[in-house]
């Protein structure tokens, strides 16, 4: 398409489109950008607000301390290396380049200049970081260019002013500023000229004096309704990495529901109350100037969104469950406050004074409970510190940091009071320290311990929101979406499916042909795995395979041949591994809570041999006296995918606290025990490269008090990528992360435990479809079998792929609920799954089957759960023993 004349140009509305940080921060991105301005061409001319390029604002921010504690220019070199990056995927040329150059030598600068005084004031780090925007645009230009289209770029500076109040401290007045929203259509025409596509920064601002403001973290979507308003256009899309705004933070529950549609105020509730998706200061521009408000999805661009406008309904709705954590309670306790004119007055007034935003608010007889929204400096600072000073004039005042606000969300709360009702058993076992219900009838919160805010926000969220089907409120849930998003941008969050099991479709086929369920192991892919971690993590001495993942006897044999030990957990295990893999292979039994005879029988069957407390040591005196232990440690805190999978921490069964060390040591030594190994295991399904590290930290301190010490052991709980969106496990970093012991350890061996690492990926559950129902608008595809061969999706919430097999190239139809034959609520496999149409007959493939499934399944409801089938070379099958 052409340029436009000038008289079309005048009759075309604009469109403001903003983009965060990961939506600019590649070529590829900017592709898409390009790909939507080319949509919007013949209906719109477009408007474009650029946030900086992922992660670079964090950056300046550790520049500023790098620069005035005289450290090493680390976080520049980084923000310089990742405009080169992105300069370099374009193919700019050097003059193409150098504005950008330009920009990043003044920033330099800068920060020598920090570096000579060692001080930066507000007014400075508004300027330093302003460089984000800056510089992102002007790859934005070359980006669009390269498209062929033509942008021109606008100093947002020249357009936002920011409102001065004389009260506001200096810190909130550069780097989070109030811009009120006007209409100035024919100021930016002016600056835009006959430009179709205008590209300008987010977050950024000035004063009247022309200096460079900030207007707070997550500005740059209050820059795109500020734009919006200005510009009287026809709609803001604000473009990010989900799908819009969600009945939950959908990282931490990946079941919350997409939101279709919501209005101005109810938004702005849900952002304030802790969805982070908007930042709630966007809702003001955009509700004064009566403009629509799209969320999409960068990387699903056709994909579902959330719509905000004046009114969504006026029917009653619970739309969401949010927290927000680091909140500050403060309570003013006086008995002269009863009865007295004005006391309330003299509360705020230092609030105002001080510049400190009060969010929720109680109040009783004699006190006054409230949380705090902005506190410049934060709670150590000075402001925070002046202003107890003058409340304590008033009374006594109590401040609890950091707690947690959780908060229902919806319209019309008051008259579905019966379904929050039930809801409240959840607080039985939890101390509430406030509860408010917003005057407007839009949320009711409630201040509980940080702690306890994950637990209590995933209960409120299963007892009041829909989980399945239809309705005019939510769309499919954050695992749905993510699942089955189009794109094709590369995003190191996405993970492309293990493909075994497709080259292999016909022949899996076959299997079920008697319609009966199967669970069906690939041993090259197990072996691949094994030789994976062996290579790629050489500072690891010895991996033992925690055999409780699945203990087939041939994925033993596999594991085994790669050169891995096995990892036991009871007598049973041990015999097991002895029959099937014979004598020499090293064995480690890490037991809990079983019976003295197991301690037992593992030394007899040349194991080595765990122990997590002095009690056993104490009552079983003839079982491990003179003989080599380990200790298993709790180093205090856990990790997983699922709280039921941390095994680490005070209500932790496993571990003898690590601060008690001594009191283990002193009764090994009592009985004449050697203690070879220290060990601990914080949990499972973790993808955090770092995990490992912080236990090989604490063990090596600890190994200088066991002088016999010949290993320690950092435990397993390498994850796998389970859900849509996940990041997969990097092992260089974790090989980075743990080469540092190599020298720290000297002649002691470091070791290491996988199982679901190793397996996990190279099985998978085939389930013959046996009925499809629909009833009213929930579709239910009937299985041959359920959580008797497979709990955990019952157990954890675990999510697997389901894929119809039979009909694999077909394109989804519809969301179906994925259900087994047991008689219990909780047998579903799969909920919201977009399946082709299925029917009877058809075979469904599950991922990540083959870790924790056949070994954790049951005869309940007298049914026989799937056999196991293991594939061998390039076609052959062979049923398991």
């Amino acid at each position: 398409m052409g340029a436009q004349t000038n008289q079309s140009l005048e009759a075309l509305p604009w469109v403001v489109l903003k983009f965060g940080g990961t939506s600019v921060a590649s070529a590829a991105s900017w592709a898409q950008i390009a790909a939507r301005v080319q949509q919007l061409r013949s209906e719109a001319r477009v408007w474009i607000v650029a946030s900086a390029l992922s992660q670079v604002s964090n950056r300046l921010e550790r520049a500023i301390v790098e620069a005035i504690q005289d450290q090493d220019m680390d976080s520049f070199v980084w923000i310089r290396d990742a405009h080169l990056r992105v300069g370099s995927e374009l193919g700019l040329s050097e003059v193409e380049y150098e504005p950008v150059d330009g920009l990043l030598e003044e920033l330099r600068r800068l920060l020598d200049g920090i570096r000579m005084t060692r001080e930066a004031s507000p007014r400075l780090r508004a300027r330093v970081m302003s460089f984000g925007e800056l510089a992102s645009t002007f790859l934005g230009v070359a980006a669009l260019n390269c498209h062929g289209l033509s942008a021109t770029r606008v100093d947002a500076r020249d357009l936002l002013r920011t409102d001065e109040d004389a009260e506001v401290l200096p810190a909130d007045r550069y780097l989070s500023a109030d811009v009120r929203p006007r209409r100035a259509t024919g100021q930016a025409e002016s600056l835009a000229g006959e430009a179709e596509i205008v590209i300008t920064q987010g977050f950024i601002a000035s004063n009247s004096r022309g200096e460079t403001c900030l207007l707070g973290r997550g500005g740059s979507d209050t820059s795109g309704a500020l734009f919006a308003a200005l510009l009287g256009a026809k709609r803001l899309e604000i473009w990010t990495d989900v799908h819009g705004l969600f009945s939950s933070d959908p990282r931490r529950l990946p079941s919350a529901r997409l939101i279709h549609r919501t209005s101005y105020r109810e938004a702005q509730e849900l952002a304030a109350m802790g969805a982070k998706v908007l930042h709630p200061r966007c809702l003001a521009p955009a509700a004064w100037a009566d403009i629509p408000i799209e969320i999409r999805n960068t990387r699903d661009p056709g994909g579902p969104r959330t719509e905000i406008l004046a009114s969504a309904g006026d029917d009653p709705a619970v739309m969401a469950v949010v927290q927000r954590k680091g909140v500050t309670l403060l309570s003013i306790e006086t008995l002269a406050m009863w009865g007295t004119s004005g006391f309330l007055a003299k509360v705020f007034a230092p609030f105002e004074r001080l510049g400190i935003s009060v969010d929720l608010v109680a109040t009783s007889q004699a006190a006054v409970t409230l949380t705090l929204d902005h506190i410049p400096e934060g709670p150590e600072g000075d402001p925070f510190a002046r202003l107890l000073e003058e409340l304590r004039l008033l009374g006594e005042v109590r401040v609890l940091h950091p707690c947690a606000v959780v908060s229902v969300v919806g319209r019309k709360i008051r008259t579905v009071l019966h379904q929050l009702g039930p809801a409240f058993g959840v607080f039985r076992e939890r101390s509430v320290h406030m509860v408010s219900e917003s005057s407007e009838d839009l949320n009711i919160s409630f201040v509980v311990d940080e702690e306890d805010a994950d637990k209590l926000t995933v209960d409120l969220h299963s007892r009041l929101l829909p989980k399945q089907g239809g309705n005019s409120i939510f769309g499919p849930s954050w695992e749905v979406l993510t699942g089955s998003e189009s794109s094709s941008v590369p995003s190191a969050r996405c993970h492309a499916p293990v493909s075994w099991w497709r080259e292999r479709r016909d022949e899996l086929l076959t299997i079920c042909e008697d319609g009966s369920a199967r669970y069906v192991y690939h041993l090259e892919t197990v072996a691949k795995q094994g030789r994976k971690l062996v290579d790629r993590v050489p500072s690891v001495d010895r991996f033992y395979y925690a055999m409780k993942a699945n203990s087939h006897p041939e994925v033993l044999r596999t594991i085994a041949s790669q050169g891995l030990g096995m990892e036991c957990v009871s007598a049973a295990e041990i015999d097991h591994a002895r029959t099937v893999l014979g004598s020499e292979v090293p064995i480690l039994f890490t037991p809990n809570f079983c019976a003295p005879s197991e301690y037992l029988r593992a030394f007899e069957l040349g194991a080595e041999v765990t122990v997590d407390g002095p009690e056993i040591l104490r009552s079983e005196r003839s079982v491990f006296a003179g003989r080599k232990i380990a200790i298993r440690l709790d180093p205090g805190g856990g990790l997983g995918h699922h709280e039921k999978v941390v095994t680490a921490g005070a209500h932790a069964k496993f571990g003898h606290p690590a601060r008690d060390l001594d009191e283990l040591l002193e009764a090994a030594g009592a009985l004449g025990c050697q203690v070879v190994g220290l060990h601990a295991h914080v949990g499972s399904g973790i993808l955090r490269s770092d995990a490992w590290t912080k236990t090989a930290e604490l063990l090596s301190t600890l190994a200088k008090r066991v002088p016999s010490l010949q290993w320690i052991d950092v435990g397993g709980g390498l994850g796998v990528v389970e859900r849509p969106g996940q990041t997969e496990l990097n092992l260089d970093e974790v090989e980075a992360a743990l080469s540092v012991f190599g020298t720290r350890l000297g002649e002691v061996q470091l070791r290491m435990e996988p199982g679901r690492y190793l397996v996990s990926e190279a099985g998978v559950l085939l389930n013959p479809v046996t009925q499809v129902r629909l009833k009213g608008e929930v579709r239910f595809v009937g299985v041959a079998t359920g959580m008797n061969s497979l709990l955990r999706p019952a157990l954890y919430g675990a999510w697997h792929g389901i894929h119809n097999l039979t009909r694999l190239d077909a394109a989804g139809t519809s969301y179906q609920h994925v259900v087994g034959p047991i008689c219990e609520t909780g047998d579903i496999l799969g909920r919201d799954r977009l399946l082709p149409e299925t029917k009877p007959g058809d075979v469904l493939l599950l991922e990540n089957a083959g870790a924790y499934g056949r070994v954790m399944s049951s005869s309940y409801n007298l049914r026989t759960p799937a056999d196991e089938v293991v594939l061998r070379g390039a076609s052959s099958s062979d049923p398991s023993p």
